[in-house]
């Protein structure tokens, strides 16, 4: 393990001294990218495929590379401030398309390579896309349903030359590596991303070309702890907004290299160890989910090569997992928290002492805060739901708009505040606890139960490999708490692990809390970028139990 002095060494202090410079002009890939190019050796990834690929590709690889494109953009006739869907695994040319089409002031639409026949139409006509960049695997899915997305002009695979494709290669071939197009505003679009939908329909979410790159060097440099000698590792997909914190914007705005492993099939625990061992990554960054899977692994032969810092985000990590992974690689977890709609609004940062559980402190350049119902701030320890102001400066790192949901504009904006969606409380200590989305909170019998808690007990008994705890109709509790219970190596479902289970929340947790109802499943209801969709488990509840009343 590398031992090095943080970027951030005083939390108080970095807050009180710490602000966004932004100027009138900016782009990621014109501005940062190709600033880090000027060296012409520095690298910017390490890309392992299928088999023995290894790839070290530079900045100055990726400057040319999203130049040749940006030209290319311009001779199809893809103007400014049109969309591209961009859908492929993860694959260099991934990271080339997305900084051509900043560079050209093109706005791509990320999306992960699950995305079905049926989610390429939703996507392209809600953004009204005239181009998309897909692999050849999401090709023939887009092929299906073309004649379904009247504005889309283009299609360019990352693959073989294909009827009515455009070889990404070939379009390439032969432009120019330095592009002068449009200078672009720090306020002009950049990005969108289409929310995960946990609780209902996706929405468009747009970010402009200065807010959302320069706000994650609160992610790069202060959370992830990136300087430009770092390797990092960041375990997501490409289509989620998480690929745009750890595998984009975060480490590069800090000039650290990228690990990339674009291995085939579902995530691999082991796999991801052996990676760790045999490559000199420096900090890792995984969802929850990963962590639970890799404590399960032998860790007391696990040897990591460089690794110092460890990162986890999506969903809260629950406090077993954070001490088995502490006890095994003397490595804390720090947990962090942000939306598709933001950069890390709160941390685990490392000069804070580590909470288990908890999502640590909020972001320098950030003012969050639990409000009540009248839009204050409620006390110490009272449930409210988590905010961000932003009058009188909206801060840097906030997305500009929900685009063309006016509606949803003013559910999310009220008063001085953009209101996250989610529930949290405020210790003592000035720490934030997440308790759900707001729709996820279970009320039984004029209890607020928060899923989190409960799922944080469930796992911390050793049968239990993963759970969802969600509301359940009660005729006389109004509702119960179920979970839904994925059984770990070596235990099988029964009437008693049940009881077992319950008993043992309840000796965690408030007894009012522990799950009434159990069910074993073999897997979860989750989003596209692995999320898990407790409304979908909600919605089966009712429809079982309406039945029956």
């Amino acid at each position: 393990m590398i031992a090095r002095t943080p970027n951030m060494t005083d939390y108080e202090s970095t807050r009180r001294s710490f602000a966004f410079e932004v100027p009138e002009y900016y782009n990621f890939a014109s501005y940062t990218i190709d600033g880090w190019a000027r060296d012409r050796g520095k690298l910017a990834m390490i890309w392992t495929g299928e088999g023995a690929d290894t790839l070290s590709l530079t900045f100055a690889h990726f400057s040319e590379a999203s130049s040749r494109l940006a030209d290319a953009l311009r001779s199809l006739g893809v103007q400014p401030g049109d969309r591209a869907l961009l859908v492929a695994s993860r694959i260099p040319e991934w990271w080339e398309a997305l900084l051509g089409m900043i560079r050209a002031g093109v706005i791509p639409v990320p999306g992960t390579t699950l995305l079905t026949p049926k989610d390429f139409v939703y996507r392209a006509n809600t953004a009204g896309a005239v181009a998309a960049f897909v692999d050849e695997a999401n090709l023939a899915k887009l092929r299906e349903v073309r004649d379904q997305c009247p504005t889309l002009k283009h299609i360019i695979v990352f693959g073989r030359a294909s009827s009515g494709a455009h070889a990404y290669d070939s379009l390439l071939a032969g432009r120019p590596t330095r592009y002068d197009g449009p200078r672009t505003k720090a306020s002009d679009p950049c990005l969108i991303y289409f929310t995960s939908g946990t609780t209902g329909n996706q929405k468009m979410v747009l970010h402009t070309q200065a807010s959302y790159p320069l706000g994650h060097i609160v992610t790069g440099k202060f959370w992830l702890d990136l300087q430009p000698n770092d390797l990092h590792w960041n375990l997501s997909d490409t289509g989620w907004a998480k690929a745009a914190w750890s595998s984009v914007f975060g480490p590069w705005q800090c000039g650290s290299a990228i690990f990339v492993n674009n291995a085939t099939g579902k995530f691999s625990a082991a796999q991801t160890l052996r990676m760790l061992e045999e490559y000199p990554i420096t900090t890792l960054c995984g969802p929850p989910t990963a962590y639970r899977m890799l404590v399960l692994e032998p860790l007391e032969r696990f040897k990591p090569k460089a690794l110092r810092h460890c990162v986890a985000a999506g969903e809260p990590l629950n406090p077993e997992v954070i001490d088995m992974w502490k006890r095994h690689t003397g490595m804390t977890i720090r947990d962090g928290y942000g939306q598709t709609e933001t950069v890390l609004l709160c941390g685990n940062f490392p000069p804070l002492d580590v909470k288990p559980g908890s999502m640590g402190k909020p972001s320098p350049g950030f003012d969050v805060a639990v409000i009540g119902d009248d839009l204050a701030p409620v006390p110490a320890g009272k449930e409210g739901d988590i905010a961000v102001r932003v009058v009188p400066t909206r801060p840097v790192g906030l997305f500009k708009e929900y685009w063309k949901n006016p509606a949803e504009m003013a559910k999310s904006f009220r008063g001085d505040w953009y209101i996250t969606g989610d529930r949290a409380f405020v210790d003592e200590d000035g720490y934030f606890w997440f308790v759900g989305r707001g729709d996820d909170v279970i009320n039984s019998s004029g209890y607020r139960i928060g899923p989190f808690e409960v799922e944080s007990a469930l796992i911390e008994h050793p049968a239990v490999a993963e759970s969802a705890v969600v509301a359940s109709p009660d005729e006389m509790r109004g509702e119960i708490v179920k979970a839904f219970v994925i059984l770990a190596p070596g235990y099988t479902a029964s009437d008693a692990l049940a009881v077992e289970l319950q008993e043992h929340c309840k000796n965690l947790t408030a007894p009012y809390k522990y799950p009434r109802e159990i069910e074993f499943v073999t897997e979860l209801p989750k989003t596209i970028s692995g999320k898990i969709r407790r409304v979908e488990l909600r919605e089966r509840e009712k429809a079982k139990k309406s039945s029956r009343w």
